[in-house]
Order: structure tokens, then C-alpha cells, then sequence
């Protein structure tokens, strides 16, 4: 519950607990707040609406993002900056390789871009994965030392972010209504293999789009480096092997968003 009372009478108020932390780190030139469109992203930013602090919200676009939460955004969030990347992802997926569980270069190179020598607000929250739970609230981002993270409602439960979206009757994206539990990029090696095959066949286009990068980055390696490429015969077999790669049990993404 966002407002509770403890045992001694006392009342917690997270939502208020929430706008005070804003109002209290809030710097001179206003947060860089860090949007995905995931219903986290929804409540950071409405709290800081509610707490009239300064701030500029920021989405990345990966370019393989779901179309309906592209659509989500554009429509109920106009005034997110929608930053594009240089080069789309499966462009560069043809000469950095697939990417992998543990080398996941796509997160750095198209999610966690922006907000240098700013305080970003994040929507990580502690129950989200064993290793969130170790974060703190405010920290300095390991990479970058000038940007400071506010993890705004790290302490919030998944149940008390619907309960905020319902209760203040905020859109959210539709996906949520049709079973997906995290929304992020699509054919992403940390969801589970069901979930990825799924996500092939709902968005057909997409998966010819991946098998295509596949196959030149196939065709590349067959002249560059044919070593890498002796356990596949094709770049579509490549792709579908990478596609059914088991999940390990460290789910947590370690980075900004959702």
C-alpha cells in the first residue's frame, strides 16, 4: 500500500515520500528524467509533475522497441524528447555480432546513452531482481561519474505502481493488458526463449528484419574471420540457435531502464 500506518500510529506516505526526495535533490538546471514508456517511467514522471520540479524527459530509441510502445509514447507523452540513435541497432548488430547474456554491448550502446553531468531520475526499483536489491538510492553511475542517479521509487513494490496508475487513472502501454510483464526491446537475449519466440511470431516483420541482419553478418564473417561461423551453415541458422539460447538465472539488466 502506498499509505500505510505503522504500529505506533505513524502514516507512510510513499507517494509523498516520493515528492519530497525530488523537491530535495532537485539541482538549479532541473533532472534529466529517464523515460523507457514502461508503466515505471509512467509513475516517475508523474511524480515529478506532481512535485513541480524542473525536469526534461528523455526516451531512447533502441529501434527495435515494440511499435506499440513507440505509438504509446507519441501519443500520451508528447513532450518526451525522443533521442534516435546514430545508427539503427540491427545496422550495427551486422558488425558488432549478436549480442549475448553477458556481452550485451546494445544496453550501453542504445539505452543508457544521455544525461551526462545531470541528476537522472530512474524507475529501478529494489524488487525488481535480487541485484537491485543492493542499489541504492542515489548513486553515482559507474561509467560516468558525472551523471547521479535518483532512484526515485526504488522502494515501491510492483502491486504499489499499479495501484499509483490506477489511482490517478494514468495511461499506460496496452501491452501490459495482454500479458507482457516488462516492456523493453524486442527479441532481447534476457527474456526466456518462450518469450522470444513468442515475440517472432507476433512481429513477423521484425524477425525477417533480424534474420536478414543475421545473414550479412554471416556472409561477413564467412570472409573475414570464417573461424567464428564453423558451428552454423547459414546466417538464418545462426540466428534461430541464438533465438532458443538458454536463460541463465540472472535475469537483472544492471542498466537505467526496465
Amino acid at each position: 500500500m502506498l499509505i500505510e500506518k505503522t504500529i505506533f500510529g505513524e502514516t507512510i506516505d510513499k507517494i509523498q515520500i516520493a515528492i519530497d526526495r525530488l523537491k530535495h535533490f532537485e539541482p538549479p538546471e532541473g533532472y534529466y528524467l529517464a523515460f523507457s514508456g514502461g508503466k515505471d517511467s509512467v509513475v516517475i514522471k508523474e511524480l515529478a509533475n506532481m512535485s513541480g520540479v524542473k525536469y526534461d524527459a528523455h526516451y531512447n530509441n533502441t529501434t527495435i522497441d515494440p511499435p506499440e510502445l513507440v505509438k504509446f509514447i507519441r501519443q500520451h507523452h508528447k513532450d518526451v524528447r525522443i533521442e534516435h540513435p546514430e545508427e539503427p541497432f540491427l545496422k550495427v548488430l551486422v558488425h558488432k555480432g549478436f549480442p549475448r547474456r553477458k556481452n550485451r554491448w546494445c544496453c550501453s550502446e542504445y539505452k543508457e546513452g544521455g544525461g551526462n553531468n545531470r541528476f537522472v531520475i530512474t524507475g529501478i526499483r529494489w524488487q525488481e531482481s535480487k541485484q537491485r536489491s543492493n542499489r541504492r538510492m542515489v548513486e553515482i553511475c559507474y561509467k560516468d561519474k558525472t551523471k547521479i542517479f535518483i532512484h526515485l521509487i526504488i522502494d515501491w513494490s510492483e502491486n504499489e505502481v499499479w495501484e499509483f496508475i490506477h489511482k490517478y487513472n494514468l495511461p499506460y502501454c496496452k501491452l501490459y493488458d495482454e500479458g507482457w510483464k516488462r516492456i523493453g526491446c524486442l527479441l532481447c537475449p534476457l527474456a526466456s526463449t518462450k518469450q522470444r519466440l513468442i515475440q517472432s511470431k507476433l512481429y513477423p516483420k521484425y524477425t525477417k528484419a533480424f534474420i536478414n541482419a543475421f545473414r550479412k553478418l554471416y556472409n561477413k564473417r564467412k570472409t573475414e574471420r570464417p573461424e567464428t561461423i564453423e558451428q552454423w551453415n547459414s546466417g538464418e541458422e545462426m540466428f534461430w540457435q541464438w533465438m532458443k539460447s538458454k536463460k541463465q538465472s540472472n535475469k537483472d539488466q544492471m542498466v537505467m531502464f526496465e
